[in-house]
């Protein structure tokens, strides 16, 4: 089963102007994202996404010729089953075979940010191709799973506060949630303005429905525990990404002084990174993504760690279909997982890019049982939306 072919594409879908919503990140008209294709000697294909963005707010030539001239080159020949084994030799670069000997990371210098993209691309396709050749879905080769469903929270909320209570609860009326997801940080300017809608949506929901918030790191660590201040009586289930990731101790002092549990780590990649986050006692709920952290080996590695430490985990899964399946079956197999996030904004790049459909009936979601992934590519929207470069 060795490494025939590898091809990456950045793929841009248009989302419907009706569906489009704006935030920090600007109005999203596209979903974009790096899509993998990798094909064995024996004909089996394993599909895998990179990101360096969420939804259109950045752009993929980069990564994709990364994948397609850097990283591709070096997997033919490869035993596609050795996925441990590729991850670190394309972590440790030239001295992945002194780092393996050693026993110890020897990274090259280039160890985080699309590197890690890329590597997290690669990671995913051969988990599905390992799945599909043996005939058996991941969660099964990751340890089995915990359940055949698994609760989801319904990801969006970015509407003004005198709508954010019925655009919330049409996301409950349409999805059975029990859990949702508004924005607030940047989008509004100030602590109070946000808020603001949030003490709308806890009025226009009632006490039975979990609400988070997610600032996209947008805060200043005073101005994180103004709004912490502002929304104590909202009984928030937790606050994302309160501060930029690269302010971890900042993080770490929001976390003191508020009584809402803290989630990150969308924002970061490998296991190191998130070692970090729970030495520094910054956070109480990991949110890797697969296709940014490391892929599904790296994620795993995670949810150990958050294991360990007596934390939860809760993946960042805001994506493609690559991403978002990965992050299924890792919910399953992981021990620390009790959440699954589910995007109620437009996103194409599930809904439009496989065969299957996906959804979300009484506030739970399926785990997939077909082999590999359990997804089938739609060969005519990629084709129909992949960036000639």
């Amino acid at each position: 089963m060795r490494i025939k072919t590898v091809q990456a594409w950045w793929v841009r879908i248009p989302i419907e102007a009706s569906r489009q919503h704006r935030s920090d990140f600007g109005r999203l008209t596209t979903f974009d994202a790096a899509i993998l294709r990798i094909e064995t000697d024996d004909g089996i294909v394993g599909w895998g996404e990179g990101k360096n963005a969420a939804g259109s707010a950045g752009t993929y030539g980069t990564l994709v010729h990364m994948l397609n001239h850097e990283v591709g080159p070096r997997l033919i020949g490869r035993d596609a089953a050795d996925i441990s084994a590729i991850w670190e030799m394309l972590y440790n670069g030239v001295r992945h075979q002194t780092a393996a000997m050693s026993g110890h990371a020897m990274p090259e210098l280039s160890r985080r940010g699309l590197s890690i993209a890329a590597i997290s691309a690669v990671d995913i396709a051969l988990w599905d191709i390992l799945g599909k050749s043996l005939g058996v879905p991941v969660w099964k080769l990751l340890g089995g799973r915990k359940a055949d469903r698994l609760p989801a929270y319904a990801s969006g909320g970015w509407e003004s506060a005198e709508k954010i209570g019925s655009q919330l609860q049409s996301y409950i009326a349409n999805g059975g949630f029990k859990a949702v997801k508004m924005r607030v940080g940047a989008m509004d300017r100030a602590p109070h303005v946000s808020a603001a809608r949030v003490r709308a949506a806890r009025k226009a929901l009632g006490p039975s429905v979990d609400i988070m918030v997610d600032a996209h790191g947008t805060y200043t660590v005073a101005d994180a525990k103004r709004f912490v201040q502002l929304v104590q009586d909202c009984d928030l289930a937790w606050f994302e990404e309160p501060v930029i990731a690269d302010d971890k101790a900042g993080m770490a002092e929001v976390r003191t002084t508020s009584k809402v549990p803290i989630a990150a780590g969308e924002s970061e990649a490998t296991r190191f990174a998130f070692r970090d986050l729970a030495m520094l006692r910054a956070a109480d709920i990991f949110q890797p993504d697969p296709a940014f952290c490391g892929g599904i080996t790296e994620a795993m590695r995670i949810g150990v760690i958050a294991s360990a430490f007596n934390l939860r985990f809760a993946p960042h899964l805001w994506a493609g279909a690559p991403c978002f399946f990965s992050g299924l079956h890792v919910c399953a197999a992981s021990p620390a997982s009790f959440i699954v996030e589910y995007s109620v904004g437009a996103n194409p790049m599930i809904h439009d890019l496989v065969e299957e459909t996906v959804s979300v009936r009484d506030g739970m979601i399926e785990i997939p049982d077909k082999p590999g992934l359990g997804f089938t590519i739609n060969e005519r929207v990629l084709e129909t939306y992949a960036q000639r470069l």
